[in-house]
This record gives structure tokens, sequence and C-alpha cells, in this order.
């Protein structure tokens, strides 16, 4: 689930504010891990 949430953001289609609290800090890994 924190991967679909990932590509929504990078799609601009969510924001990381609308990501629920307990999936929050896997989705900001997997959006550091795609930006290198």
């Amino acid at each position: 689930m924190a991967a679909v949430y990932a590509n929504l953001i990078r799609k601009g289609r969510k924001t990381l504010a609308e990501v629920p609290a307990k999936l929050r800090a896997e989705v900001e890994a997997l959006l550091e891990a795609g930006n290198e």
C-alpha cells in the first residue's frame, strides 16, 4: 500500500500529508529511494 501512495505522490495526485500516519515513514523512504 505504501508503494501506491508513493506513486500517487510522484504523479501529484496526493501529498505526504494525506498519507495515513502509520504508512508515512515507509512512503517517505520509498520516495527518497526513488529520487536517487
